[in-house]
């Protein structure tokens, strides 16, 4: 039985509800999330520099260890470079740059005399267009002085966190959205699984939930993957061989990006009936920025969803 995905008269009702929803948090909580990640991330920083002498020398065997340092190296620059722009800029490898920014790690096949030297060219890019006006030692050929380091390191910390806001704060909301299906769950009785309780999402003991679950499905050329699930719960009252509910918690600050992902939920949908059958469900635990239209495809594909302004409506899916 539909629980929302069917009462159309009530939808625009629920997204202005849930908009003014997620606004009041984005106002009072979502601040917050970007400045504990920009003091992280700013010591981060800091770090880096450490290593790079302060840009001053940017050695292929500090990139070696270190190739997770990169995307701060290129925020760095006046103007900042993009990961292709390096890459053209420098003439190095793409698959040696994505590997560093990526898999943090050194191309496993490259010959150690060309990663060598392309590591040299990605460091002379980068302490040439070093941005002069927030590395302001570079002119006086030193190292800065700690205040001046510190300083630097902010403002570095701040243009990295801009290019990865939104990620910041789409999980700083999604923890909040599993706090509170956590909490809802637990006051009625359902626990959380512990970890090795069950071999896989089918054997998980009735009354319990576990989150960012992987749920095996088959593809339509025969292989195997996982597909990470948000919430998956075993109902009270569930007999052996029935499934778990699955959610996934969604949020969004802005309309246009909901309708560009709103195929996500449902190839992950149909990946789930081919695999399972048609009994399966996979359902949505929404906040923010959802609209008619996306609704109303999300609806077609067979998904409902509960409204966190409205996450009594748990209660509609049997729990």
């Amino acid at each position: 039985m539909a629980v929302n995905r069917d009462k159309v008269d009530i939808w625009k009702e629920d997204v202005a509800k849930s908009v003014d929803f997620y606004n009041n948090w984005f106002m009072h909580f979502a601040p917050k999330a970007y400045r504990d990640t920009r003091i992280h991330t700013t010591k981060q920083v800091e770090e880096a520099l450490n290593w790079t002498e302060n840009l001053t020398n940017i050695k292929p065997e500090v990139l070696q260890e270190h190739p997770s340092v990169l995307p701060m190296l290129r925020m760095t620059t006046c103007p900042p470079i993009a990961r292709d722009r390096l890459i053209g800029l420098s003439g190095v490898s793409p698959n040696l740059v994505k590997n560093m920014e990526i898999e943090h790690r050194m191309p496993p096949k490259m010959k150690i005399p060309l990663l060598i030297n392309q590591l040299k060219d990605i460091g002379n890019i980068i302490e040439t267009m070093a941005d002069p006006d927030i590395f302001v030692w570079k002119s006086r050929n030193d190292k800065g002085t700690k205040e001046e380091v510190y300083r630097a390191s902010t403002i570095v910390a701040d243009r990295l966190c801009g290019a990865v806001a939104d990620p910041i704060i789409r999980n700083a909301q999604e923890q909040r959205q599993l706090k509170a299906m956590k909490l809802w769950l637990e006051a009625r009785g359902y626990r959380e699984l512990k970890k090795g309780e069950a071999d896989d999402f089918l054997s998980m003991p009735s009354g319990t939930f576990s989150f960012r679950f992987n749920v095996p499905v088959k593809l339509e050329d025969g292989r195997s993957v996982n597909i990470p699930v948000d919430a998956v719960i075993m109902r009270k009252e569930s007999k052996q061989g029935d499934f778990p509910a699955l959610f996934e918690a969604k949020s969004a600050g802005d309309f246009t990006n909901t309708n560009k992902r709103r195929k996500e939920e449902a190839i992950k949908m149909q990946q789930l009936r081919n695999t399972y059958g048609d009994k399966i469900t996979f359902d949505l635990f929404l906040c923010g920025y959802f609209d008619s239209g996306y609704l109303g495809y999300e609806a077609a594909e067979g998904i409902d969803w509960v409204w966190e302004h409205r996450i009594e409506d748990l209660e509609k899916f049997g729990f």
